[in-house]
């Protein structure tokens, strides 16, 4: 969705682009280091990932089976091609992930049309979802599978717990399943102040994309399912994607760093506080926030002159050139003075 623009800002500075700039939280670097040490068994058999496994099931409960894979698409993928036959559709927001930046890749490796509806805030609900649950048993009709939302959304918006839960008891009535994209799930599971099995697993998701990558992760994302039925040809298919990563234990001594001590949630947090006090700053300079500031994502107005300017000191992505509208993401290192930084900047060019 966000629109790529070149810049000659200077590459080793803070800017608000994506939570996929920033760089890797020092204690997982160092758990990388210590994962680095001898030889250990391949593809998953190792220490490190048996580990990991065992902390998603207290996380989850232990009847789910987790995958872990190399990034978000694959993730997504993974999850999605599990759920489906070719001659479904995958029901999505029109913001959604799989829909506007992973090009084509869910369509081509599951064989599904996925059909983008139409959100005034990255959220799809039971009535925007109803008109598209037609078709069922009709040889014509791509039949619908799967129902997939985006928790944190495209939009920084999040699904408060009940809302996940009407989705999922609609899917389920119509013999459908629901995947999440959880890439931002840590700062949805912050912001909410609840337990990350409450808006997924007991909410009724069926499978999950769990990130780590925007949060502080160098690499690598897994996929957890809840009905373990469904993921009886997940390794299959994992291989099939190239997500398999013979030197799994560089991912699992992440996924240890980073959930064990909650480190997940201490990045996460910090990211979300400093996307709020972005946007009080902006705020108070006068600048049009048009989706609720719920994670870490700040969506604002901004005329393209200015825009053009400032994003040669702070780079960021235009996120709707229609609406002139702007995206503009913290991360777990963004610090105060980044904002102030940015903010001043920000004001000399709306008073110039």
């Amino acid at each position: 969705m966000f629109i790529f623009v070149q810049t000659t800002n200077k590459m080793n500075k803070r800017g608000f682009a994506s939570d996929n700039n920033s760089g890797v939280s020092p204690s997982i670097l160092k758990a990388l280091e210590n994962a680095n040490e001898g030889h250990v068994t391949g593809y998953g058999t190792d220490i490190y990932t048996k580990k990991t496994i065992e902390i998603f099931k207290k996380l989850f409960g232990f009847n789910i089976d987790v995958y872990f894979v190399f990034n978000g698409t694959g993730a997504n993928i993974l999850g999605l091609s599990t759920l489906s036959q070719p001659f479904h559709s995958i029901l999505c927001p029109a913001t959604a992930h799989i829909m506007t930046d992973e090009c084509g890749a869910p369509e081509r490796f599951t064989g599904c049309k996925v059909i983008p509806i139409e959100t005034p805030d990255g959220k799809l609900s039971p009535e925007l979802i109803k008109p598209h649950l037609h078709g069922f048993g009709f040889e014509h009709h791509s039949q619908p599978g799967i129902i997939s939302i985006s928790q944190v959304t495209e939009l920084g918006t999040l699904y408060q717990i009940d809302q996940i839960k009407e989705i999922c008891q609609l899917a389920h009535q119509h013999g459908m399943y629901v995947h999440m994209d959880g890439a931002r799930i840590a700062n949805a599971v912050a912001a909410l102040n609840v337990n990350v099995s409450d808006f997924t697993l007991d909410a009724g998701v069926d499978v999950l994309s769990f990130g780590g990558t925007k949060n502080g992760m160098m690499l690598g994302e897994a996929v957890v399912f809840f009905n373990r039925d469904l993921s009886e040809n997940a390794k299959y298919l994992r291989k099939q994607s190239a997500q398999l990563f013979s030197k799994m234990r560089y991912i699992a001594a992440q996924f240890i760093a980073y959930l064990e001590n909650d480190l997940w949630l201490e990045n996460a947090r910090h990211s979300n506080e400093m996307a709020q006090y972005l946007a009080r700053k902006v705020q108070n300079l006068g600048v049009e926030i048009t989706q609720k500031v719920e994670a870490n994502g700040v969506f604002a107005i901004l005329d393209p002159r200015i825009s053009e300017t400032l994003r040669n000191e702070y780079f960021f992505y235009d996120w709707d050139e229609n609406k002139h509208e702007v995206r503009w993401m913290t991360s777990f290192d963004t610090k105060p003075e980044d904002i102030d930084g940015f903010c001043e900047h920000l004001a000399i060019l709306l008073h110039a």
